[in-house]
Parts: C-alpha cells; sequence; structure tokens
C-alpha cells in the first residue's frame, strides 16, 4: 500500500493492488467540503484517471459520516480579501459550472470504475458526489439527503440530473422538496444504494468489491462505463454504432485473447489493461 501526497491533511488517498482510496478526512465536520479538501478532490481524481496503475477509485469518508456536503457554517459571508476585485453575478455562475465539471462531471466520467462507500449520511453536495459514482455500498446507519431546501438553495453539483436516473422524476422531486433522511433500507430499495452492510463489514465489503472489479479487464471496463453513461441520454442508433466500435476495439486487446485462452484452458484470466 502507497500513500499519495495530496497537499492536505483533509484529504487521504492511498494505492493499494489497482485500487486507489481517496478518504474525507474532516470527521468533526462530518467530511464537509471546504476550499483546501474540494480542490485537493478534483486534482487526486485527474491524477488517478491518468494513472495505467490505479483500476478501481473508491471515495469515502473518515469516522462516521460519508460527507455532509458545503460547510454551512461558512456560507452567507459576503467579506472579500482587501484588494479582491468584486465579481459579478455571471462571474460566480461561471466559477459554480467550472467546480461542477471538474468535480462530479469529472468523477462520473472517469475511465476508470469508482464506488462511494457509505459509514454514514451524505447530504447535499456530498450527496452528489456519491451519486455521481457507479456503486454505492452503505453501512446500515448511513442515510443520505438532498438537504438543500434546509438552507434555502436549490441543489448544486449534479443531483438534479443524478438522483432521477436512480429513483425516478416523481421520488426525486420528493426527496428535493423536503430534504427528508432516505436510511439504508429505504435507499437499497429505491436503488441509490447497490448494497447495505453491517457498519464494521463496509471497509471489508467494498475492499472485496473493489478488488473484484479490479482484477477484471480494465480497457473492456472503461468502455462499458462509456457505453451505459452514453445510453442516459442517447438514442438506440447512436448507441448501437458506438458499442460497436467499442466491442471491435476491445476485441483486439491482448485482455481479450487472455480471456478466451483462460477459458479454454479452464483457469483465471491475468488481465493487464492491454
Amino acid at each position: 500500500m502507497a500513500s499519495v501526497d495530496t497537499g492536505t491533511e483533509q484529504l487521504l488517498a492511498v494505492i493499494d493492488d489497482g485500487v486507489a482510496t481517496i478518504t474525507f478526512n474532516r470527521p468533526r465536520k462530518r467530511n464537509a467540503l471546504s476550499d483546501e479538501l474540494t480542490p485537493a478532490l478534483r486534482e487526486s481524481l485527474l491524477r488517478f484517471d491518468e494513472n495505467p496503475e490505479v483500476r478501481v477509485v473508491v471515495l469515502t469518508g473518515a469516522g462516521t459520516a460519508f460527507c455532509a456536503g458545503g460547510d454551512v457554517s461558512g456560507m452567507g459571508s459576503k467579506s472579500r480579501p482587501p484588494g479582491a476585485v468584486k465579481r459579478t453575478f455571471q462571474d460566480g455562475v461561471r466559477e459554480l459550472q467550472r467546480k461542477q465539471e471538474t468535480l462530479t462531471l469529472r468523477l462520473f466520467d472517469l475511465s476508470k470504475p469508482t464506488i462511494a462507500a457509505l459509514p454514514g449520511p451524505a447530504a447535499g453536495a456530498g450527496f452528489s458526489i456519491a451519486l455521481a459514482c457507479d456503486l454505492r455500498l452503505a453501512a446500515e446507519s448511513a442515510f443520505v439527503t438532498t438537504a438543500f431546501a434546509n438552507i434555502g438553495l436549490s441543489g448544486d453539483y449534479g443531483a438534479s440530473w443524478l438522483l432521477p436516473q436512480l429513483v425516478g422524476i416523481a421520488k426525486a422531486k420528493e426527496l428535493f422538496f423536503t430534504s427528508r433522511r432516505v436510511g439504508a433500507a429505504e435507499g437499497l430499495a429505491l436503488g441509490i444504494f447497490n448494497e447495505v452492510v453491517d457498519d464494521d463489514r463496509l471497509a471489508e465489503r467494498t475492499a472485496e468489491l473493489a478488488r473484484t472489479i479490479a482484477d477484471g479487464p480494465p480497457v473492456a471496463l472503461r468502455y462499458m462505463k462509456e457505453n451505459l453513461n452514453r445510453a442516459v441520454g442517447a438514442d438506440l442508433r447512436t448507441c448501437l454504432a458506438l458499442e460497436a466500435d467499442r466491442m471491435s476495439r476491445s476485441a483486439q486487446t491482448e485482455d481479450h485473447r487472455e480471456a478466451v485462452a483462460a477459458f479454454l484452458g479452464k483457469r483465471t484470466p491475468v488481465f493487464k489493461g492491454q
């Protein structure tokens, strides 16, 4: 296992046999996002996406929370550093668009499979980050909430698009309008969580799932994710055309030839991502 320097103690990262684990590390603040943690997260996602040794990325939180979203204690301040240029309304919109694209969109489009492991609550933008991952595992004590209405905000970081994909538009509207908590059992039934496990088994089960995926064929898995993500917004004809392209590309890989040889030889294949 190798530790990775993220530039801040608020975000921890390690790589262990192809699995990169990123941990939000502000347990006293329930791992709320900050001006240190969030830029480090953006950079870590970019770094791990480009690292050929990383096959799976896991996001989790230290202590008993996943991520409480924005740090409410820092909201509402209108003070600016001395000499700072006053920003226009449109400047603020563009800045938030950039932040969202370099976090939620980057995570959603990451070329490696991603897993969110929730030891506890995910709220607001923290919930959005969990939704942007490919899979979500939750401890029995975990819950999620949109939370935005509680602080008079409409929501950001993609939850308004990501949540309806899992639960349908009517249920998503309910969860946005009420900000009610969705416990682990209900989250599993709604399709928000792929799996719910005992609190003390979350790390173990996450490692098992990550290891299973990391042992798979990286090129084919990347194409699978690309195909499935595209299917959300494209028509069948477009998906079939690009599916054929990715299928033909993966058929030319060494991993495909290894998988066929392993099948015929009745052994476990060893994939190299080539």
